[in-house]
């Protein structure tokens, strides 16, 4: 598939340019991307052999808190591109100002989070269907990772911040940091303490606040350098809140589909969800390696528009999906090379292995259509726009529930329900083509 076919050729200069712009910004953006995937995958390796029904429980617990944190995955993306546009319109300070006010209604938001999850842990794991045997793990994982949200949220939102300023090294320093930080305490609080699950969730809470601070002593160096006011403005907290809300609404549905395939692998079995849990890790890895593209998308085509520079962002969208339709290709060959020997890295449960595997050749078929599906979004929340990516999530989500739904009773197993995440993933492709064929994304100015 191929974005605007009508549109001429991109010249070779252009093409370049273009190139050394995505370069620039999704590599290290890569790195940053890659820190919440790998923080799983290390939990998943130490809990994966602690027992099956440990890691079990942790693919429940893990599936419940990235719900709780990813909702408000806004707080990144949409001032990413509030701050690219300012950038554009060459307003540093506003950039500035609007970025620090997301900050504040992140730890707003992280605090409420808290407050409610905390009391309801068992009975959001209960929701799941979650084994006698895995309940108990997943619950300590829940309420102890829990005390982490107000420190993820607000690393959401100062990494949109530096984002917006064209800066993705910075996060990625403080990603590798995190991540050293996290494996070893993992490894050091499980093992050597000897905390078991609650060791795991631990040491992730302290790499959390560790890279919270880092960010925060970034952005309020640059908030003085340009002269912004660092207290909190309640008329900014709450335009960032509104300015957010259509794509609170594009990941919840997002979220939901997550959550409902979690849902379903669990009432596949213990194995099942166990290998669910190691599929999901890696292909959180995998999205967050094309979700690299679609961040120097959204700082690139932010900043284009703010600029005035309709025809620039037409052709940075353009080349940037030809990135991401290769970048797939790429993906999806390592994980059919790479399959037989990943699986045995997390678990030595036959049962575990025989059936993540099959499941993991339709990921890998997948990844082309996710290719293009992760930049098109970020291209579209660059360019602020933000209802449509809500209604079309709304549809992805109708598709999805009676299909996934039918598994249990269809049969098919995990590669069937991975089957049914492809078909939502092929729907979202679409929608998000067709309003890219439109160009009724492209609107310049400072503000949208």
């Amino acid at each position: 598939m191929v974005l605007m076919t009508q549109a001429p050729a991109i010249p070779r200069a252009t093409r370049r340019r273009h190139d050394r712009e995505i370069v620039a910004l999704a590599v290290p953006a890569f790195g940053a991307l890659v820190a919440e995937p790998l923080f799983l995958l290390a939990d998943t390796a130490i809990v994966g052999h602690l027992g099956t029904a440990q890691l079990a429980g942790l693919g429940i617990a893990s599936a419940l808190l990235a719900t709780a944190v990813s909702i408000f995955v806004f707080l990144a993306y949409a001032t990413t591109a509030a701050v690219a546009r300012r950038v554009g319109a060459d307003d540093l300070r506003a950039a500035i100002r609007q970025g620090l006010d997301g900050i504040w209604l992140a730890l707003l938001l992280g605090t409420i989070v808290v407050a409610v999850v905390l009391p309801t842990a068992p009975a959001l794991v209960s929701v799941f269907g979650a084994s006698d045997t895995a309940a108990p793990y997943a619950t300590t994982y829940l309420r102890i990772s829990a005390l982490g949200i107000p420190a993820m949220l607000v690393v959401f939102a100062a990494t949109g911040v530096l984002r917006g300023l064209q800066d993705t090294k910075t996060p990625l320093y403080v990603a590798i940091a995190g991540f050293v930080a996290n494996a070893a305490l993992n490894a050091g609080l499980v093992y050597g303490a000897d905390l078991g699950i609650a060791g795991s969730a631990w040491g992730t809470v302290i790499a959390q606040f560790g890279m919270a601070t880092a960010y925060l002593c970034v952005v309020v160096r640059g908030a003085r350098r340009y002269g912004a006011s660092l207290r909190p403005d309640a008329a900014g907290i709450r335009a960032s809140a509104q300015a957010g809300a259509p794509l609170l609404v594009r990941t919840l549905s997002l979220r939901a589909i997550l959550l409902v395939a979690t849902a379903v692998a669990a009432r596949l079995g213990d194995a099942d969800i166990a290998a669910h849990q190691i599929i999901l890790s890696l292909w959180s890895l995998l999205a967050f390696a094309l979700d690299a593209i679609a961040i120097a998308g959204q700082a690139i085509i932010g900043r284009y528009l703010g600029a005035g520079d309709a025809q620039g962002a037409r052709e940075a969208c353009r080349r940037m999906v030809q990135w991401g339709v290769a970048t797939g290709v790429v993906l999806g060959g390592l994980v059919i090379v790479a399959r037989p020997l990943f699986v045995p890295l997390f678990t030595g449960d036959p049962a575990v292995q025989n059936a993540a595997v099959p499941a993991l050749v339709v990921v890998a078929l997948s990844q082309p259509i996710s290719g293009i599906v992760f930049v098109l979004d970020g291209v579209l929340m660059g360019a602020g726009d933000g209802p449509y990516l809500a209604w079309a999530m709304l549809l992805t989500l109708a598709v999805f529930i009676p299909v996934a739904l039918l598994v249990p009773t269809l049969g098919g197993g995990l590669t069937a329900l991975w089957g049914a995440m492809t078909l939502m993933m092929a729907t979202r492709m679409l929608t998000l083509w067709l309003r890219s064929r439109s160009g009724r994304w492209i609107v310049t100015g400072a503000t949208r």
